[in-house]
């Protein structure tokens, strides 16, 4: 599955990259505030920021630590990304590098600090991906994973998990915090911290920024429209004669630590 599934990954991030890199949802927020505040970041250290994507994150904490290795599996993003962080102007300190989540092309403990924001659920082994991100962290090293909440309800999650694939095919599984800090305190981190965010989207801008055409965008709609009352109260959808204006998900921030010693 998952040479194919990543394959797929690259062509769809390929064709959508420009719309990801201008993306004003990216580029702030206050997630990216508070996870400056955990991770306390120094010009002593080394950054990772994994599934970069436009690189809204590396630019962000690049000019508060040493240097940014900002990664991607699709080169074309990066591409972008690499574009857009020279137009902003003012770090010099961000390189690109191409690499797979899951088999990170860093010796161990090459990075003092690692981010990867709004990506994990693109991840097709978000486990294998969490010991690389330990692997590459050196001892004391510090982390933050952001990326859309899971809701506890079964209903709701299994409806959000349908229409996040109808909108982007290259979305796997989404997460619950207690599935999350399972999974990082089985990867071996510690010190483990959780903060949640609303985000509120505008509808078409969202769904049209995965690559879908009017129709999809008509049937996605349509999904939203004739999805249950706690649907609609979870994620707070606000609708006009029949059309979808907005929706607000969930962001869940995770900051964790790998231990000092092993």
């Amino acid at each position: 599955m998952n040479k194919g599934f990543k394959d797929r990954v690259r062509e769809q991030f390929t064709r959508t990259a420009e719309r990801y890199v201008h993306d004003e949802g990216f580029a702030r927020g206050e997630d990216l505030v508070e996870a400056a505040r955990l991770l306390k970041p120094t010009t002593d250290d080394l950054m990772l920021d994994v599934a970069t994507g436009g690189g809204h994150t590396a630019l962000y904490f690049a000019p508060l630590v040493r240097s940014v290795v900002a990664s991607d599996l699709t080169m074309q993003i990066l591409k972008k990304a690499q574009e857009f962080i020279s137009e902003e102007g003012g770090v010099e300190n961000v390189t690109f590098r191409e690499a797979d989540a899951e088999d990170l092309p860093f010796p161990a403990g090459s990075f003092t600090v690692l981010t990867c924001r709004i990506a994990p659920h693109h991840f097709p082994d978000v486990p294998l991906a969490l010991k690389e991100f330990f692997r590459v962290l050196r001892r004391g090293g510090r982390m933050v994973i952001i990326d859309t909440l899971l809701p506890e309800d079964p209903e709701i999650a299994q409806l959000y998990q349908t229409m996040e694939q109808m909108r982007d095919p290259t979305h796997v599984q989404a997460f619950t915090e207690k599935t999350w800090i399972k999974m990082i305190e089985e990867a071996g981190f510690i010190n483990i911290q959780t903060r949640t965010f609303p985000k509120t989207h505008d509808f078409v801008t969202w769904a049209r920024r995965s690559g879908l055409d009017r129709q999809g965008v008509q049937k996605l709609n349509k999904f939203f429209i004739d999805a249950p009352a706690k649907f609609h109260d979870y994620f707070q959808v606000e609708s006009f004669a029949g059309e979808v204006e907005s929706y607000t998900d969930r962001k869940l921030l995770i900051y964790a630590t790998r231990p000092e010693k092993k």
